[in-house]
């Protein structure tokens, strides 16, 4: 009798890690280690990743009221 070789999603290769392009681990995943996971954690942190997002103008706010006075 053969046996048949069930495949799983663990079986199916991770993508590579987004910062060295080692193969990526289960455990850390979509990193290949934790090193990786945390320099890529210091660069959202940094400010050097950016999620852009619609432009805002000076138009899009209320206007302010700077002379002093307050109604009460």
């Amino acid at each position: 009798m053969s046996q048949s070789v069930k495949r799983t999603a663990a079986d199916k290769p991770l993508a590579p890690c987004p910062i060295c392009g080692k193969p990526a681990r289960t455990e850390t995943k979509p990193f290949c280690s934790p090193r990786c996971a945390d320099i890529d954690l210091g660069r959202w942190l940094g400010e050097r990743y950016v999620i852009p997002g619609p432009e805002e103008d000076e138009m899009s706010y209320p206007p302010h009221s700077n002379d002093g006075n307050r109604s009460r």
